[in-house]
């Protein structure tokens, strides 16, 4: 029921639901696009969103139809939540991998003192 044209407390808190929800449609464009440092901003936003909501929902009871879209909402948020922690391990271990790769590389030129003329090391061991 609507007061003035205001939201009901419960409208209120089913609509912060669906700013969450909308939040998290956001997180995960970006990290179907790799684009991790838009992923990193919408997650400070997105944590406050959290923080608010759970502030709402202590002073709040929803009733059966609020309460019903409220549960399809979070279930599409954890859905994306699922989704968006999936591709950040994905991530991490492709950062992993890469980092690996750089450290063996690091190891054998250290071992061969392979280097570039010009550079220290260069020729420096008995050929």
């Amino acid at each position: 029921m609507e007061r003035d044209g205001e939201p009901t407390g419960q409208q209120a808190l089913v609509a912060h639901y669906e700013a969450l929800r909308s939040r998290t449609r956001q997180m995960l464009a970006s990290a179907r696009d790799a684009d991790w440092p838009a992923l990193i901003d919408q997650q400070a936003s997105y944590l406050a969103q959290v923080d608010e909501l759970a502030t709402l929902e202590a002073e709040r009871r929803l009733d059966a139809a609020h309460r019903a879209r409220k549960a399809t909402l979070l279930e599409e948020i954890l859905e994306n939540d699922l989704e968006i922690r999936t591709r950040l391990i994905e991530r991490r271990d492709e950062l992993g991998e890469l980092i690996g790769t750089a450290q063996r590389q690091r190891k054998l030129h250290r071992a061969y003192d392979v280097g570039e003329p010009g550079y220290p090391g260069h020729g420096s061991r008995a050929r």
